[in-house]
């Protein structure tokens, strides 16, 4: 069984990725609200953005959006 201190070693690898997860998760969902055409449902492109991880807004800026 792990004890804190354990977990607490791994902290310095996954806060950036986290902080990367997030950041990229706010900029998706304002552009997907901004945007008024897309390729597919806006609805659809919020779920695969919100519960994506990573992939999901990676996946809706390079083939989600549609340009006026």
């Amino acid at each position: 069984m792990q004890t804190f201190n354990d977990v607490v070693e791994y902290i310095p690898y996954i806060l950036p990725i986290a902080l990367i997860q997030f950041g990229l998760m706010i900029y998706a969902i304002l552009d997907l609200a901004k945007r008024e055409r897309t390729k597919g449902p806006k609805w659809l492109w919020a779920l695969v953005i919100l519960f994506g991880q990573l992939i999901g807004p990676i996946v809706y800026l390079l083939i989600g959006r549609e340009e006026a």
